[in-house]
This record gives C-alpha cells, sequence and structure tokens, in this order.
C-alpha cells in the first residue's frame, strides 16, 4: 500500500505525520520524501546513506551552422526556455521541460540534446534497515520538482507499505507526488488558513479520485472550522493530534512525535488498518 501524506498549506505537521507512520510501523516499509525543495524526514529518521545519484534532464543544444534562426523551435515551447531574435535561439535550461517539441518542429534538424543536473537522490536504511529512506533534494537555482519526485518514485515498490512525504500546495509537485498513491492523509491545523488550503488539497483529491480522510494537527487550538467543514463534506478525520509543548522541544532536536506523545504510536499503528478497511 502507498499512503501519500500532503496539506495544501505548508508547516501543518505534514512530515510529522509521516515520519511517526513508519515509525510506528512495526513491519518493514519505506519512506519516500518528495519534497524535495526542502526534504527534511532525513533529519527525523538518520538513515545510513547507502547511495547517492544524480537526476538528470536532456536540455536543447543548437547546432547553429544548421540552424537558420526561423524561430519556429521558440514560437513552439509554451515555457519559453528558447528566445530567438532573428538569431540561432538562446536557451534556458532552467525553463525546459524536456518535452522534445522543439526538435520536432525544427526543419533543419539544428537541435540536439544535452543532459544538465536539476536535483540528487539519496538512498538509505534506517532503524537497523527496517525503513528503506529515499529521498529527492533539488539544485539549488532549479525549479523543476517533478523530475526529482519521479526519479524518487523508481525506487517505491508495492510489496511494502510505503510512505510519501508530499510537498506543500496544490500545484504539480503534489500532483506528481500523488500519482499512484492507494490513500491520501490530508493534515492540516485548526486557523482560517489552514481551512482554506485544505478545502484546495480536497478539491485536488477529489479530481484524481484517491481515497483520504484528514489529519488535524495542534487540534486543540484555533477554532472549530476545520471540524465544521469535514462535518459537512462528510470527511472522515482520522487522527487529532494535540497542541504540546514537548512535541516542539523534540521536533527542534530532531525528536518525533512519539518522543513528546508516546500514547498516539498505538493510534498510527492502526491507521493503515484503518485504512485497508475503509478502501476495500
Amino acid at each position: 500500500m502507498i499512503i501519500a501524506v500532503a496539506s495544501g498549506k505548508g508547516g501543518t505537521g505534514k512530515t510529522t505525520v509521516a515520519v511517526a507512520l513508519v515509525l510506528a510501523s512495526s513491519e518493514p516499509v519505506a519512506y519516500a520524501d518528495c519534497d524535495v525543495e526542502e526534504p527534511n524526514g532525513s533529519i527525523f529518521l538518520k538513515p545510513e546513506v547507502a547511495e547517492v545519484e544524480r537526476v538528470l534532464v536532456e536540455v536543447p543544444d543548437i547546432d547553429e551552422e544548421k540552424c537558420t534562426s526561423c524561430g519556429k523551435c521558440a514560437r513552439f515551447c509554451q515555457f519559453n526556455a528558447l528566445v530567438s531574435l532573428g538569431t540561432p535561439p538562446l536557451v534556458f535550461p532552467e525553463l525546459c521541460h524536456s518535452c522534445g517539441g522543439c526538435e520536432i518542429v525544427c526543419p533543419t534538424g539544428a537541435i540536439s540534446w544535452r543532459k544538465v543536473s536539476v536535483g540528487e537522490i539519496t538512498l538509505g536504511r534506517s532503524d537497523g534497515g527496517r525503513i528503506s529512506v529515499v529521498q529527492g533534494k533539488l539544485d539549488v537555482g532549479s525549479s523543476l520538482a517533478p523530475p526529482v519526485i519521479r526519479q524518487v518514485k523508481t525506487y517505491i515498490a508495492d510489496d511494502v507499505l510505503t510512505v510519501i512525504d508530499c510537498p506543500p500546495g496544490t500545484s504539480c509537485p503534489v500532483i506528481e507526488s500523488l500519482g499512484d498513491a492507494d490513500y491520501v492523509l490530508l493534515v492540516t491545523e485548526p486557523t482560517p488558513f489552514g481551512l482554506h488550503d485544505l478545502k484546495l488539497a480536497v478539491e485536488t483529491v477529489r479530481v484524481l479520485g484517491i481515497p483520504f480522510s484528514v489529519i488535524i494537527n495542534r487540534f486543540d487550538e484555533g477554532d472549530s472550522g476545520v471540524e465544521d467543514y469535514c462535518i459537512e463534506e462528510s470527511i472522515d478525520v482520522i487522527v487529532r493530534i494535540p497542541h504540546r509543548r514537548e512535541m516542539a522541544e523534540a521536533y527542534s532536536t530532531g525528536g518525533n512525535l512519539f518522543d513528546a506523545i508516546p500514547e498516539m504510536r498505538e493510534l498510527f499503528r492502526e491507521i493503515p488498518r484503518i485504512i485497508v478497511r475503509g478502501v476495500k
């Protein structure tokens, strides 16, 4: 089973929940950090790194001797990765999505491809090898998160429980992370901002057709807006995590949810079984 932990809003406790899920399991489990712009699950899981690999994407390479400066490639590119002002086109690799369309429309065969790095993948294991950890990290200055996320997901196996730590929001990196997920846990907080972004996240997973439920972090703070919305929309609130100073203290030193609230371990251990019953 693949469980994705997502949130419309950043800072709601998504990584806290994802890490707690893998730590609560007594079976082999996998953790995939797809929050590639700011991965931090490894801070808490502390894996022994076994391998690091680069994430490479292809970008156009212009042969100026063949190029006639017709500008067809630049007009085709909807991402503005190519610009031609009556000259051989300038290439902006950070904007290129490697779709290959520019090569197709080029009448003289002036476009080939070269590889550039956009990020890296770190592979390791934690808890004596029980937890497999794969983390994606975007290169500084790169904006192409989806290729890094796709490479992270190539290491996801379907024979063990896998927890995907998704990026915040509802944009392309989130959609890429949610693909192939069997279930989504939406982490939110009881604030107006939390409710606003939860609604966006709910709309997203409903469009994707993935079953989901909600986890409310710091449920005893804020207002009742999130609870009221979940009741109105018939959304299950599967876990409510209390606000505790001990949690903030543990988090600040690389600790986890169970260091602060050990009684929640059994509840998190039950979550996959609850999900299986619900999905079936």
